[in-house]
């Protein structure tokens, strides 16, 4: 396939004038192909005038949708999310997890291997059926634990009774389980054995500090064993203060550190988000959405984590008031950043493709427009910002 007439967001953060290409699922080397013979990718072409074409957005932080939750641990809700997502232009994520009981957490373990099972079936039956279904949906990256490994103080709208101290073996359970797709575990650095923790497993999965109430100095030991990510900045932490820096102040401090930001319009004040740009460099900023099971349902009651969440507009709040996650996805979520919060499109799409694939060690096959990697982009409305179209895997998806 060649795409071409639109402005190509490049490897440098830049909009250009030029075709792509894409052979099957992967993008491949336009001049390469040109010269070689039309051959060597199809003979669609897709006429992208009046747009920016930029990678597919990626979430790594992503609980539910559509009345569906990572957390109900079935095959259907796995579905559901890959599926709604693909039609936001998100195009890879990370379904995330919360502090349930063990059994939820490893129920959620055993779907996902049994996906994996399913999606990389070779069978022409079907199962090859079912692989083939997938093509459309956006591509599971791996889980994203956020808790059980957290704070009591800053539980936010996780379970208290379900909290458990860092277990290096339960991790390691889960990891097992999975077929080995875990991406990232959150842990609150202060709890007992968290350093242990980190110093085990920072070399095999992202570690990120969250729902803590560490000061800075805990914080920056716990980046300096491996755990080089927080977590939603700002929410479900020690405070950022003139004398007691805290979690913010450490990965400020951090050259390696990534944040994840929610840029919703909910969460922070639009200064906030301002200023965090001026405070950490932009290579360093992940945006998530952190969206619920209300994502892209109307108005109402819902669950979240065995808590009752009430959706009003873009607010999702428990009954005491507390913001309980998000309900905006993740492409509204770059918008908000560039039309409401005034960042540079460019940075924003930097934020929401190459910066999060790189955080879970997936920007080898994601987040890019690169001869290689899988041919996941969008095409975005010069003037209005407006998803035209998304294209995962090579495939149209809306």
């Amino acid at each position: 396939m060649r795409v071409t007439g639109g402005l190509v967001f490049d490897n440098n953060f830049r909009f250009v004038e030029k075709d792509i290409f894409t052979d099957g699922e992967f993008f491949v080397d336009g001049a390469a192909a040109v010269k070689e013979s039309e051959a060597t990718y199809d003979d669609k072409v897709v006429d992208a005038s009046g747009c920016y074409v930029i990678p597919g957005l990626v979430d790594i932080h992503v609980h539910g949708c559509m009345g569906s939750d990572f957390c109900d641990g079935s095959l259907q809700a796995i579905e559901k999310l890959l599926t709604y997502e693909a039609s936001c232009g998100v195009t890879a994520i990370c379904p995330t997890t919360m502090t349930v009981s063990k059994e939820k957490l490893l129920k959620v373990a055993d779907a996902t291997r049994e996906f994996f099972l399913h999606a990389d079936s070779k069978d022409n039956t079907e199962e090859f059926a079912r692989k083939k279904s997938l093509q459309n949906k956006a591509h599971f990256i791996g889980i994203n634990m956020e808790g059980p490994f957290i704070s009591p103080k800053k539980k936010g709208s996780q379970e208290l009774s379900d909290i458990l101290a860092p277990d290096v073996d339960f991790a390691r359970e889960m990891i097992k389980r999975s077929g080995g797709k875990i991406s990232l575990i959150d842990i609150a650095p202060e709890t007992e054995g968290a350093m242990d923790f980190i110093r085990e497993l920072a070399g095999e999965v992202t570690i990120s500090i969250a729902h803590t109430d560490c000061d800075y100095n805990t914080a920056m030991k716990a980046m300096n064993l491996g755990a080089h990510h927080v977590t939603h900045l700002y929410n479900a932490m020690s405070p950022f203060l003139h004398r007691a820096p805290g979690v913010v102040g450490a990965a400020a401090d951090d050259p390696e550190c990534m944040v994840e930001l929610i840029t919703d319009g909910v969460h922070h004040h639009h200064s906030v988000d301002r200023n965090t740009f001026r405070l950490i460099d932009k290579d360093r900023i992940v945006l998530i959405s952190d969206s619920m099971r209300a994502t892209g349902l109307p108005d109402g009651s819902y669950e979240l984590g065995g808590h009752e969440v009430h959706v009003e507009g873009k607010r999702a709040l428990l009954s005491d008031g507390t913001i309980a996650a998000s309900v905006t996805n993740l492409y509204d979520c770059m918008i908000t950043l560039v039309k409401e919060i005034g960042i540079p499109l460019e940075t924003a799409v930097q934020c929401a493709t190459i910066n999060p694939a790189k955080s879970v060690h997936a920007d080898d096959k994601l987040g890019s427009i690169t001869p290689g990697k899988y041919a996941d982009f969008l095409l975005v409305d010069k003037d209005t910002l407006e998803l035209k179209a998304a294209f995962c895997k090579g495939k149209c998806v809306i």
